[in-house]
């Protein structure tokens, strides 16, 4: 099945208007990242996205694959373990594409605490490009390509 993707629901966005969607839009998806919620994470990509984010692995390809990921992730690498991620988009820009969709660049970090730790750990730093789709009037992510900044 091919899911619907429309162009924006609003055209008229000046560029200010759109990179403020797109921010409240990151903002939302990272919290289900970090605390965890799989299902609702991946339902932040569109019906056939696609999350490549492991260098050598082949991508994570539907909703179905990115939910058991994270499923897994959380299960084999901090089930018995209480650390807080936090990943932080920053330096984003928003580009519009002619076909309604938006490609975006951004750095991310992630940052890791644990209990009685006060200085968090810093994670792997990233480049981060994301094809952003309108589905069913709503932004999602059609594709990420994240790349470490430790593979060169």
């Amino acid at each position: 099945m091919t899911p619907t993707v429309a162009t924006a629901p609003s055209t008229d966005l000046d560029i200010s208007a759109l990179y403020a969607q797109v921010q409240q839009f990151y903002a939302g998806q990272v919290r289900h990242l970090d605390t965890m919620r799989a299902e609702e994470f991946a339902a932040s990509f569109t019906g056939d996205g696609v999350f490549d984010h492991r260098p050598g692995a082949d991508p994570l390809v539907g909703r179905t694959a990115i939910a058991a990921a994270i499923r897994e992730y959380q299960n084999t690498r901090h089930a018995a373990d209480p650390v807080q991620r936090r990943h932080w988009f920053n330096m984003l820009q928003v580009f519009p594409q002619d076909d309604g969709t938006l490609r975006t660049e951004y750095y991310a970090v992630v940052l890791q605490t644990r209990p009685g730790v006060f200085e968090p750990m810093v994670g792997p730093s990233c480049f981060v490009t994301d094809v952003l789709a309108y589905e069913d009037g709503e932004l999602r992510t059609k594709f990420r390509k994240v790349s470490p900044d430790y593979v060169v």
